[in-house]
């Protein structure tokens, strides 16, 4: 999960939680409220009447019903039950409403002196109290319809208000914190595009009040370090390669005109050809440790409109030279695009370098000395040089390290070469906005294809 994503979920989640948890709170508190302003209003009433009653006589507690019956704090559906000090009913109101009670309820409500409970959709509030040197018990009980309704329309509110503001605050919580991270994002692209090619790219840096300013500010200067360190490393490779060249020449030049002295014996002969072999080998070395340096100085800039088959001939042509008994089929796509993808603007020295190597390459590893190379294009309208031999292939390890500086695979054994062939196939190639691809179409045949994009 990503660095953005986490902060959006756990921003949503805390406002998610602590505002289930306020609106909890909020429902606790009123519904508790409701329950004792209803039990305050019973009691009122309780007492209200056993008052009333206290004071009328026997004769007159017909009246005293009527009273209670228009009273203005007459509750809905509510029943009054009041006892004298024997637990005898002394007055009941003319509610149809039933409290269900027994002498235990009465004895217990003197120890506790009042009690308030729930029997089903009714609410019962029991008071005992003393008036005029005589004992009362009184039983009350109604359903508080209003409060909880009143309840019940904030429980709907209260979901409701959680629903809608939590969708709310996931939406904008991670709107903002993708806007807010959207510079990381950006730092992010620009160091997942830096390899070799690009090393003074750097991280524009807009301000140094925030963290990833700050961040960026400390990777431009690390960039700025690296960048000289390659770049010093690059010069002493070209200019080691340089000087070694001027020796290693005069080395092959004298080893040269000695053999070619008649009074030189066949043994000695055989003996500075061993040397000279290994000398040409190492001024290959040199030559093509200069090549890369000198790409990855960029000092190959320079394109001009080319054509790649002339390009190709060209290289065959060279290779025929080396090699002459190595046999090339060609073979060109009919294609009406074709003529056009051919014109690319490049380095025709770079180009005829990498063709060179792949064909060389095809030829060294073929066990036939033959090799097929076609031009094609694709779908997307790519120009693809396909260059293909028969021979021992490489395993998927091999193939993981293949465009790697001197690697060379278990096909190699017994072959002259020091693995930096297709190591500058592919920087030339990624100079040209291209790729070099291996695979193995079939049983013991290998594969490479040049792709220009275009």
């Amino acid at each position: 999960m990503t660095l953005k994503n986490r902060i959006s979920l756990l921003v949503s989640l805390l406002f998610t939680v602590l505002f289930g948890l306020a609106s909890t709170f909020i429902f606790v508190l009123y519904s508790n409220f409701r329950k004792e302003e209803f039990r305050d209003r019973l009691e009122i009433k309780a007492l209200s009447s056993v008052k009333l009653l206290a004071n009328v006589k026997e004769a007159d507690r017909q009246l005293l019903k009527m009273i209670d019956q228009n009273s203005i704090n007459q509750l809905l559906d509510e029943k009054t039950l009041i006892f004298d000090s024997n637990y005898k009913l002394i007055y009941s109101s003319i509610d149809d409403a039933k409290i269900n009670w027994s002498i235990e309820d009465l004895k217990d409500l003197k120890k506790q002196k009042s009690f308030f409970k729930k029997q089903g959709d009714y609410e019962v509030f029991g008071i005992f109290y003393e008036i005029n040197n005589k004992n009362f018990y009184i039983l009350i009980s109604a359903p508080d319809n209003y409060g909880n309704s009143k309840l019940l329309y904030l429980r709907f509110i209260l979901i409701l208000s959680y629903l809608f503001f939590t969708t709310i605050c996931w939406i904008v919580t991670s709107y903002t914190v993708k806007k807010a991270m959207s510079p990381l994002g950006s730092f992010h692209q620009k160091i997942k595009n830096i390899n070799e090619n690009n090393l003074d790219t750097r991280v524009e840096v807009k301000s140094n009040k925030n963290e990833i300013d700050l961040i960026a500010n400390e990777f431009n200067f690390m960039m700025d370090r690296i960048e000289i360190s390659y770049q010093k490393q690059k010069e002493f490779t070209a200019h080691a390669s340089h000087e070694l060249r001027t020796p290693l020449s005069r080395i092959t030049s004298q080893i040269e005109n000695y053999v070619a002295k008649k009074e030189t014996d066949n043994k000695t002969k055989n003996f500075l050809n061993t040397i000279l072999s290994d000398v040409n080998q190492l001024t290959e070395l040199i030559h093509s440790l200069l090549i890369l340096s000198e790409l990855d100085n960029k000092k190959y800039d320079q394109k001009e409109s080319h054509r790649l088959d002339e390009i190709l001939f060209s290289s065959i042509e060279k290779l025929n030279k080396t090699f002459p008994d190595f046999l090339i089929h060609f073979e060109i796509e009919e294609n009406e695009n074709l003529d056009s993808l051919l014109e690319i603007q490049g380095n025709k020295t770079l180009l005829e370098i990498a063709i060179s190597n792949i064909l060389k390459n095809a030829c060294v590893y073929s066990d036939n000395k033959q090799a097929k190379v076609k031009i094609s294009c694709d779908e997307n309208q790519n120009l693809i040089i396909s260059v293909s031999n028969t021979g021992i292939t490489l395993s998927e390890k091999e193939q993981k390290t293949l465009f790697e500086p001197f690697m060379r695979g278990e096909n190699s054994k017994g072959t002259a070469g020091f693995g930096l062939g297709l190591r500058i196939v592919q920087r030339i190639l990624t100079l040209h906005n291209a790729k070099i691809v291996y695979s193995i179409p079939s049983e013991n045949t290998n594969l490479f294809q040049l792709i220009f994009h275009f």
